[in-house]
């Protein structure tokens, strides 16, 4: 069982940047892959990016913009959003798996409990 605890969420004007944190309680941090999925209102739980042991995936929607990092010391997981749009608005989630990346939210085994971001134009 993997605990995460997404922080960092809030209330941006366009253009502007958030920075994203997701706590896991697994000291096995490394193991796992990790990502980033959002869900906006009315719509279903998108992928947006994704680590595992090196190589970093994005959406094509985010990419330039963010950036997903982990810090094994801290058994943490980030997500860099700078040149925030309106349209990246939604409740993100950190998500892990004990497997290769995958973009499917149902291909992860463990979520948290998500953060809200809201871009204003």
């Amino acid at each position: 069982q993997v605990d995460l605890v997404e922080s960092g969420g809030g209330l941006v004007q366009a253009g502007g940047s958030l920075r994203l944190s997701c706590a896991a309680s697994e000291r096995t941090f490394n193991a796992y892959t990790m990502g980033w999925f959002r869900q906006a209102p009315g719509k279903e739980r998108e992928f947006v990016a994704a680590i595992n042991w090196g190589p970093t995936y994005y959406a094509d929607s985010v990419k330039g913009r963010f950036t997903i990092s982990r810090d094994s010391a801290k058994n943490t997981l980030y997500l860099q959003m700078n040149s925030l749009k309106p349209e990246d608005t939604g409740v993100y989630y950190c998500a892990a798996r004990l497997s290769v990346v995958t973009r499917r939210p149902n291909d992860y085994d463990y979520w948290g409990q998500g953060t809200q971001v809201t871009v204003s134009s």
